[in-house]
This record gives C-alpha cells, sequence and structure tokens, in this order.
C-alpha cells in the first residue's frame, strides 16, 4: 500500500522509482541549510491511480516534496512513477531574490521511447552580465566536462532560449543497459556537480539592493509565468490525473512565487 505522507518534507516512498539516488542526493545536501517545510496542499503531497483493465493496468503514482530556508525561496522535486509509462524527477531550486543567483533545474524524464535529460543553473536575468558572469565563468567548464559524455538533446524552441543558459546540459538518452549506465556513470556525476555549485553560489551569496532585488524578482515571476503556461508535462499529467488538479497543481504549486 502507498503511503501517503502529511508534509512537505516527508520522505517520497515511491517504489521503484527511477530518480530516487538522485532526490536522496538532493535532500542530503540540502539538509546543511537548516531546511524547513514548504507549505503544499495534501491533495498535492500524493496522488494514485490506476489506469487500464484489471488484466493491463498501471499504477501512477506523483508525490511532491518540497522545502525552504534562510536564503531559498523555496525547492521542490515533483516525483512521478507510471512504470512503462514514464518515470519523472522535476527539481527547481528558487533563490530568494534578495540573493543575485539563478534557479537550480533538473528535469529527468523517463517515456517509451527513452530518457530526455535537462540539468542547468537558469538564468533569472541572461542579457544581465552582474547576474551571470561569476555563475558561467564557473558552470560553462561543468557543462563542457560533461556535455561531451553525452549525445545532443536537439533544437532549443526559441521562445525557451531566453530561460537557458549556456551551461545547459541537454540530452536524450536511449532505455535499456546502455542508457542505465550513462544515468549511473555521466548524468548522476553532472548532477552532483552542478548542484554542489549552485549551492556554494548559495553560500558566498551577500544581499543586494531593493532596486536590484526588485528586478531579478520580475524576472523570477516571467519564468514562472512562462512555465506555467508552456509546461511540457501538462500532457502527462492530465492524462494521468485530469485537467482540474493539473491546473491546479502547475499554477498553485510548481510555479507559484507567493
Amino acid at each position: 500500500m502507498y503511503k501517503f505522507r502529511k508534509s512537505s518534507l516527508d520522505q517520497v516512498t515511491i517504489p521503484n522509482w527511477r530518480w530516487k539516488p538522485f532526490l536522496d542526493y538532493s535532500i542530503q545536501r540540502l539538509n546543511s541549510y537548516a531546511i524547513k517545510e514548504y507549505s503544499i496542499p495534501d491533495k498535492f503531497l500524493d496522488k494514485e491511480i490506476i489506469l487500464g483493465s484489471n488484466k493491463n493496468s498501471s499504477i501512477v503514482k506523483i508525490s511532491t516534496w518540497a522545502c525552504q530556508s534562510q536564503k531559498i525561496k523555496f525547492a521542490r522535486a515533483v516525483c512521478l512513477e507510471a512504470n512503462k509509462l514514464g518515470s519523472v524527477l522535476n527539481f527547481v531550486i528558487t533563490p530568494k531574490a534578495i540573493f543575485d543567483l539563478p534557479f537550480f533545474g533538473a528535469d529527468f524524464v523517463t517515456l517509451p521511447n527513452g530518457h530526455l535529460i535537462a540539468l542547468d543553473l537558469q538564468p533569472a536575468l541572461k542579457n544581465d552580465s552582474e547576474h551571470t558572469e561569476i555563475v558561467w565563468k564557473r558552470l560553462i567548464p561543468l557543462y563542457q566536462k560533461w556535455q561531451k559524455k553525452l549525445p545532443q538533446g536537439g533544437p532549443i524552441p526559441d521562445d525557451a532560449k531566453p530561460y537557458f543558459s549556456p551551461g545547459f546540459l541537454w540530452t536524450r538518452i536511449p532505455l535499456g543497459k546502455k542508457g542505465d549506465q550513462i544515468i549511473s556513470d555521466v548524468i548522476y556525476q553532472a548532477f552532483t556537480e552542478y548542484l554542489s555549485l549552485f549551492l556554494e553560489l548559495l553560500s558566498d551569496a551577500s544581499e543586494v539592493s531593493k532596486e536590484r532585488s526588485l528586478l531579478v524578482v520580475n524576472a523570477q515571476r516571467s519564468y514562472f509565468q512562462y512555465r506555467a503556461q508552456k509546461d511540457p508535462a501538462r500532457g502527462m499529467l492530465n492524462r494521468f490525473y485530469g485537467n482540474l488538479w493539473t491546473e491546479e497543481y502547475i499554477n498553485e504549486v510548481l510555479f507559484n512565487l507567493r
């Protein structure tokens, strides 16, 4: 029986969830930052449905883990497992806007035709060198180190380009043993290094002026509005959980800077 959680900080216990080691590592690292619960309505903490007939059914489970801290507005992870239909980790850390920092973003999706991997320190103000220079100087070498070990993911839509850095790690990986090996040997290591860099930047960050903070928060809101409108998970979530729950989840939980 799937154990439903009472808090956004409670352990995610989805059986056989592919991306569990990535979330476990993230929580281990974040625990050093005096994290606290980030309030999420109970109906979005966990949800489970059964799709299909008795002879050919799939259990679809989704959990949302989230926290906040002195410097983190909120960090949240969407954890979904649908057996052969798909497996997802979407993990975003949004720093408080009083710090001139990027988002941390990881979107790992397994579909019946392969794995889609996206990893970045996403700029809020891409065309502002004050916001990007220090980050990209350290991020681009990590990108160069890991991207050469991976196939390219293909073109990025024009409307999405403003929200990714030159260190955007984007790849498509086949299913099977070869893909599993790439995930364990390359993707996991790249993930730990990207997250470590973000947390170092977070630890070193000092508060900026009110004027600068306003620029950052407006840029964060712009990104969240874009994601709420264009979220690629909308189709999958609609299929599994219906339009009403999906729209509330996207707009009230995933991309809400309340």
